[in-house]
């Protein structure tokens, strides 16, 4: 399952509706301007990302779990929302933006502090929003972050400080690929739901149950990379099919 801005499909995922294009890991990591760039969207944004609430998805899905309909959430997603709404078996595929860490010496701490870290080094950086995506970045005046000082690390004095996400480009951890497949093979069915499955840590999930002949359903507005191997697909978007869901099965979210 998804979260913020969950549908995939022409004129409504991320790509088609701004010019976005996430972070790649290797940019973040050698190019110091790249990480005051992201670094001034993200100290922007995250007011404003914090403030996000789950949606009528993440309620049903967490009052599925409550009723033993589902047994386990892997979201690719980075916004802690399942959680916000009441889910507690979930994996984050590609982490999180609430952890923050120094890639240098594995300083680590939580990025509503982080966010007052930040402002002691932008006591007077104000932008104004264009839009904010689902990882909290903000599109802001390119010639603003030109004064934004990227934060240091206070234990080594690095600006190697990264939030625990994968970003495109890195891969994710092994055991935690492990788990999600042991959890997957453990289903007698898997649902996706608003994904394109367009990046493979999702979509091999989706192939390693094929070729185990488990029940696979798609709940997605457009097209997806499984379409041709799923058993069932649902054009629809996530809210309206879960909020009727919840309807018909006299679900409380």
């Amino acid at each position: 399952s998804r979260g913020i801005n969950a549908e995939y499909g022409e004129g409504v995922g991320l790509y088609d509706r701004t010019k976005h294009r996430p972070i790649q890991h290797m940019e973040f990591m050698t190019d110091a301007k790249a990480r005051q760039r992201y670094w001034a969207r993200n100290f922007v944004g995250f007011p404003v990302f914090i403030e996000k609430k789950p949606n009528i998805s993440h309620s049903v899905l967490a009052a599925m779990e409550n009723h033993n309909m589902v047994d386990w959430v892997i979201t690719q997603n980075v916004d802690r929302l399942h959680q916000k709404a009441g889910s507690t078996k979930v994996t984050e595929l590609h982490g999180t933006t609430n952890i923050v860490t120094c890639q240098r010496c594995n300083y680590v701490t939580d990025r509503d502090s982080f966010q007052g870290y930040i402002q002691s080094y932008n006591s007077e950086f104000v932008a104004e929003i264009i839009n904010v995506t689902p990882d909290a970045d903000a599109e802001i005046d390119k010639e603003l972050i030109r004064s934004f000082n990227t934060p240091l690390c206070p234990d080594c004095g690095s600006d190697l400080l990264k939030p625990q996400v994968v970003f495109f480009g890195a891969n994710v951890g092994s055991e935690k690929v492990e788990f999600c497949y042991e959890k997957v093979r453990a289903a007698d069915r898997i649902l996706v739901a608003g994904s394109s499955l367009h990046v493979m840590s999702g979509y091999r999930f989706i192939l390693d149950s094929k070729k185990r002949n488990k029940k696979i359903a798609i709940l997605n507005i457009g097209t997806t990379r499984a379409d041709h191997i799923t058993d069932t697909k649902i054009t629809a978007r996530c809210g309206e099919f879960f909020e009727q869901f919840r309807d018909n099965n006299l679900l409380e979210s």
